[in-house]
């Protein structure tokens, strides 16, 4: 299973049965605006916090489950969207 969580807030954004689901939804996510649900922070300082999205892959056969990777991926603020590392995923 694929998770995308938001590493600066400790939110699981969705989870996916595949990483090409996952993509996709980070593609959407990379579309919509800094301050537009699910883009927007749930601090009180949201209009200068941003996401920091991760794509985490998970082991769900045995449980607890066993992070597999874990990888940054987007992040999303008033400042900017930036696509991060070398990553391939880039809409």
């Amino acid at each position: 299973m694929f998770v995308i969580e938001d590493e600066w807030h400790a939110e699981w954004i969705g989870e996916f049965s595949s990483r090409d689901e996952a993509i996709e939804e980070l593609k959407r996510l990379a579309e919509l605006s800094w301050d537009q649900k699910p883009n927007l922070c749930p601090c009180t300082s949201w209009r200068t916090c941003g996401r920091r999205y991760h794509l985490v892959e998970f082991d769900t056969a045995g449980e607890p489950w066993r992070s597999l990777s874990d990888e940054a991926i987007l992040e999303v603020s008033a400042k900017e969207t930036a696509w991060l590392q070398n990553t391939d995923v880039k809409g």
